[in-house]
């Protein structure tokens, strides 16, 4: 039986396939909450991950779809919806760099995660959505997962519209961080990942550390975290190794 999510380890790097391809890698709970394991223990093993999807798309979103309905109350709603916020905060603290290469189709959860991750290369032929609103279902557990990473009306407009937008465009909106032609999408990768491990890892794990919270700060409070965390990298001996 194949796993629903293929685990392998190459050298210091972890490679995470979401392996669905017949249902468009679409994500069960179960899922989540293992692909939410494996971010947060990635860093005793790896120096980085990387994150794909089997066949033709990237992800089409939750297989389990809307919550179910009925007299349920709110706070069993909002237990039942645990798992991907979760999933959404395993993207953030892992403390080593994610890169995601999407193909294909990037749609609620799958753009969510493609957003999230810290690079993330597009090849021509995505196409991103987030299509809550056009099914009745508040979307504000995906834009929970965009808030610190697109603008306003980039998300405004996503999520109003139910648009499906190419890959230059999720571009503009920062969904993604370069687009590539399919045949170029191995090599463009590879390139990302060497860059990567070219570094040091006190440096690629502070960068990440730095962006998590200083986006959140005020300017000064950024130039002052600035100022602390490049003295404390800077003085690690693994800076000073050729």
């Amino acid at each position: 039986m194949n796993e629903d999510i293929l685990v392998r380890q190459e050298g210091p790097v972890l490679n995470l396939t979401l392996n669905r391809p017949e249902a468009g890698n679409g994500v069960t709970d179960e899922m989540a909450a293992r692909l939410a394991g494996l971010l947060l223990g990635a860093a005793e093993t790896s120096r980085l991950v990387v994150l794909r999807g089997a066949g033709d798309d990237f992800c089409t979103g939750r297989a389990s779809g809307r919550p179910p309905m009925g007299a349920t109350e709110a706070l069993q709603r909002r237990r039942a919806t645990e798992v991907i916020f979760d999933c959404y905060g395993a993207f953030r603290k892992t403390p080593i760099p994610i890169v995601s290469l999407v193909q294909g189709r990037a749609l609620g959860f799958g753009c969510s995660i493609a957003a999230l991750c810290d690079i993330t290369i597009a090849t021509d032929n995505a196409r991103f959505q987030i299509p809550e609103m056009s099914h009745r279902i508040m979307p504000t557990m995906v834009m929970s997962s965009l808030v610190d990473r697109l603008s306003r009306k980039a998300i405004s407009h996503l999520v109003y519209t139910s648009a499906v937008i190419g890959p230059e465009r999720a571009l503009a909106f920062g969904i993604v961080g370069d687009v590539v032609e399919s045949a170029q999408a191995e090599s463009a990768l590879a390139a990302v990942v060497k860059s990567i491990l070219d570094a040091p890892a006190p440096a690629t794990e502070g960068v990440k550390e730095y962006l998590r919270s200083a986006m959140n700060m005020d300017v000064q409070g950024a130039v002052d975290f600035a100022r602390n965390v490049h003295a404390t990298i800077n003085s690690s001996s693994e800076m000073k190794k050729s």
